[in-house]
């Protein structure tokens, strides 16, 4: 057998497909989370906590300051170490909202495998019965 038809069998396993569409699906859908936690969740705490809050600027330079930074972006542009728990907090809370969705979808999944009536296949003939079915048939066709 060539490598390449090799390749095409793996290629084609229903593992394989699965895999690759469970990554796509979960690339778009780890998109719509973060999009969730910036533009709805993020604000929501802002407007609870009163104000516009930036939570990616939510930094501590760590050892000199030169000056009065105000951006994370512009501490890590002049090479200071910021210890950046804004952007941190924000990932996180990505995170266990990715993994909270995840988990009800699961539930979901479990939930509707057990509803499913189980389809059992009919039990295969113990060895010792078909070789009482040979031998039976066998005399019949032997004359008396």
């Amino acid at each position: 057998m060539s490598i390449i038809q090799e390749f095409k069998e793996f290629a084609v396993k229903g593992n394989v497909m699965d895999l690759a569409i469970g990554v796509i699906i979960g690339g778009a859908f780890g998109k719509i989370i973060d999009s969730l936690v910036k533009d709805i969740i993020m604000p929501l705490i802002s407007w609870i906590l009163g104000g516009d809050v930036d939570y990616t600027n939510w930094f501590v330079v760590l050892g000199d300051n030169p000056g009065n930074i105000q951006t994370l972006k512009a501490a890590q542009d002049l090479g200071l170490n910021v210890f950046a728990y804004g952007s941190f907090l924000t990932v996180l809370i990505n995170f266990l909202l990715l993994a909270w969705v995840v988990f009800l979808l699961v539930k979901v999944i479990n939930r509707i495998r057990k509803t499913e009536p189980a389809v059992e296949a009919p039990a295969a003939t113990p060895e010792d019965i078909e070789l009482l079915r040979e031998i039976r048939d066998e005399l019949k066709r032997r004359p008396q």
